[in-house]
């Protein structure tokens, strides 16, 4: 799996094609190893990641991640099997359980026990493969016992939202061969009430979220750090802020950690991707 060291995690849905397009060549171009990209209310995973790898040439293509909801196992396969093929082996499948309200709100469906849910598609989606290790799966994980299933019957984790400390807790779970993607949200922005209000409008949609809230409070957040958008110590842990020197001083912690490969999120003012890449421009190669 060639993903390098460094990556991009962006949402699908911010942009347009039009905007992809442009957005997916300046990655390359800045030379960095892979991007990554959700699947939540409006394009669809894999006909996405078949758009971003037609408009790439060297770039690993990852989901991060899509919905194990939105199709079966099968599908899924076939699916990895089909973009790997036509790219050179370039697309990695992130699998997730996703959320209650995406899930049972959104599709209609009802939201199942998260790791035995999990285990059953994985278990589905290696049945009769030749070799079913090679297969280029990874799975979102927070929990120890998810952190622990992406070791058994996948590539390894995929963990959003969390520290470095969550990243040696994950790196001791999934033992020392598995891959561990970590994301982390940066900010070039040197004014801390600015790079604050950016950083709590990023995260607003994830602070009703169950899965991501569980795990804020092991890693020691109180309900009182999480109320009304996140205080101070919970937004600069979620979101590195900075110079240059500040957000490479958190990539590294995550490097130390145990992290494969730090896939960094852009957090700007609402819809300006100019700043954005310009952003990526500066972080490209540390």
């Amino acid at each position: 799996m060639n993903l390098g060291q460094l990556g991009v995690w962006y949402a699908a849905d911010k942009l347009s094609p039009e905007q992809w397009i442009d957005f997916i060549g300046h990655i390359e171009q800045q030379g960095y190893g892979a991007l990554w990209h959700s699947e939540a209310m409006g394009y669809e995973a894999m006909s996405f990641g078949a758009f971003l790898l037609s408009h790439t040439t060297s770039l690993t293509i990852g989901t991060a991640i899509a919905n194990i909801y939105a199709r079966d196992a099968v599908a899924a396969r076939n699916g990895l099997n089909t973009l790997s093929r036509i790219s050179g082996g370039r697309y990695v499948l992130g699998l997730g359980v996703s959320h209650i309200p995406m899930v049972e709100r959104f599709r209609g469906h009802h939201y199942g026990k998260p790791v035995a849910t999990m285990r059953q598609y994985l278990e589905a989606i290696r049945e009769g493969q030749d070799d079913p290790a090679d297969l280029q799966v990874m799975i979102a994980a927070l929990g120890p016992r998810m952190l622990d299933l992406s070791a058994e019957l996948s590539r390894g984790a995929i963990p959003y939202n969390v520290t470095p400390e969550h990243t040696a807790m994950a790196r001791e779970r999934v033992g020392p061969k598995a891959i561990l993607v970590v994301e982390q949200k940066v900010c070039m922005e040197t004014d801390d009430s600015v790079a604050h209000e950016w950083a709590k409008r990023e995260l607003s949609r994830y602070m009703p979220l169950p899965n991501y809230r569980n795990n804020w409070l092991r890693l020691g957040f109180s309900e009182n750090e999480l109320a009304d958008g996140g205080n101070r110590r919970f937004l600069n842990a979620m979101v590195a802020w900075g110079d240059r020197k500040a957000i490479e001083a958190r990539i590294n912690a995550h490097r130390q950690a145990g992290a494969t490969h730090v896939c960094i999120q852009p957090v700007t003012a609402e819809g300006d991707l100019e700043n954005a890449k310009h952003m990526l421009s500066e972080l490209a190669g540390i």
